[in-house]
């Protein structure tokens, strides 16, 4: 069974992490993936899990694009590819002849999607940018960690992510389109954007209202109890979002007086009385585990969830069963496990390879993709244009 992206051709362009794990989505979708490096690799490649957790199903060349013979190759690949992926700032892909007004004399059909901090437009469109400037920028820190408290990032990497898969949401739009009109077009993808696209109804409160949201925690803006709670060993959450589940978790934790309670009757009420029920509800929760708690609560059809460290994530029953923990053969590391796909399709089966060495596909994608012959893959060998694993 083929994946559903199985004729499509990416040149990855992309270092550090948002464009690697974009590219790594749509290579885990089917799309051939090749990731283009400069001499000396991905910089990732120092930290080897940060490398390994996002480069799976790719394949590698290594081409020193400021050599006239290296930006050659790269249009070569071009040619006969769908998509190049770039992470660059605008200046720096435009010196490096690798911009879309490039890219699309060498191939009219070419989808070239720039995923930057800022834009390609803009007064901060040429600023260097990673995931704690956007978050910082975006508002997105303002929004995190306890009230009165220090800023705080997000402990996932949002910034970065989301631009991975804002960047890979556009590339397939992108390729339907053409398929539709025989036209390619440039994508230009920010990470801030994604941020404030992902402020929703948080931004919607400032827009619309006037209000400025600021940290929660765990809590919500509106909704209470919505929150964590410290049991006896480990912290829970509870989301009580309709009156159903307040009434269910009242009954699971033998509150059910607090049903009737006037201050407590509904949304409204609980908010505005929201310091004198906290404490009702931390006092009861410290008197049992985390895990006793679990139960009571799921037998209610309360939503809840314990508040777990990685450890325990990547061993539950739910994850494992979704095959989010996947496990592959490297030639140099042995077993290797990483985090699965999150898209699951009924057309495709899932399959994946170890992230690359350095110019481990160099030779073979000159030779079977370009039809180089040997002699001129030993030239540019010499005169270290490319490098080969």
């Amino acid at each position: 069974m083929r994946g559903l992206l199985s004729d499509i051709r990416i040149l990855d362009l992309t270092r550090m992490l948002a464009g690697p794990y974009g590219s790594m989505l749509l290579g885990d979708m089917g799309a051939e993936v090749i990731k283009v490096e400069e001499p000396g690799g991905d910089y990732t490649r120092l930290a080897n899990s940060y490398f390994l957790a996002i480069n799976r199903n790719k394949k590698t060349i290594v081409l020193d694009l400021k050599k006239p013979q290296g930006l050659e190759i790269l249009y070569d690949l071009v040619r006969v590819s769908d998509v190049v992926l770039d992470n660059m700032r605008p200046k720096a892909l435009k010196k490096l002849r690798c911009d879309y007004e490039d890219l699309k004399r060498v191939n009219p059909q070419i989808i070239s999607c720039s995923l930057s901090g800022y834009g390609h437009t803009g007064p901060y469109q040429d600023r260097p940018a990673f995931d704690l400037t956007i978050q910082a920028l975006s508002g997105a820190m303002s929004l995190t960690g306890e009230r009165d408290g220090p800023p705080v990032r997000m402990g996932l990497p949002v910034a970065d992510v989301a631009g991975g898969m804002f960047a890979a949401l556009g590339i397939v739009s992108a390729l339907h389109y053409r398929d539709k009109t025989g036209i390619g077009q440039k994508l230009d993808v920010s990470l801030l954007d994604g941020q404030i696209s992902m402020a929703t109804y948080l931004a919607a409160f400032y827009l619309i209202d006037g209000v400025v949201p600021g940290p929660q925690g765990s809590r919500h803006e509106t909704i209470v109890p919505y929150e964590a709670f410290r049991t006896r060993d480990i912290w829970v959450v509870v989301t009580c979002v309709t009156p159903k589940f307040w009434e269910g978790f009242c009954r699971a934790l033998e509150l059910e007086e607090l049903i009737s309670d006037e201050r407590f009757t509904d949304g409204a009420h609980r908010l505005a009385n929201y310091d004198e029920l906290i404490p009702i509800i931390q006092k009861r929760f410290l008197e049992k585990t985390g895990d006793e708690w679990i139960r009571l609560l799921e037998k209610e059809e309360v939503p809840c969830a314990p508040v777990n460290t990685l450890d325990r994530t990547l061993n539950d029953p739910q994850v494992l069963s979704r095959n989010m923990v996947i496990e592959m053969e490297h030639s140099r590391l042995g077993r290797l496990r990483l985090a699965g796909n999150p898209i699951k399709a009924s057309e495709a089966e899932e399959s994946f390879t170890p992230p690359p060495e350095l110019g481990e596909h160099t030779e073979v994608i000159l030779r079977e993709m370009l039809k180089y012959s040997q002699d001129r893959i030993d030239k540019l060998k010499e005169d270290r244009v490319i490098a080969t694993g």
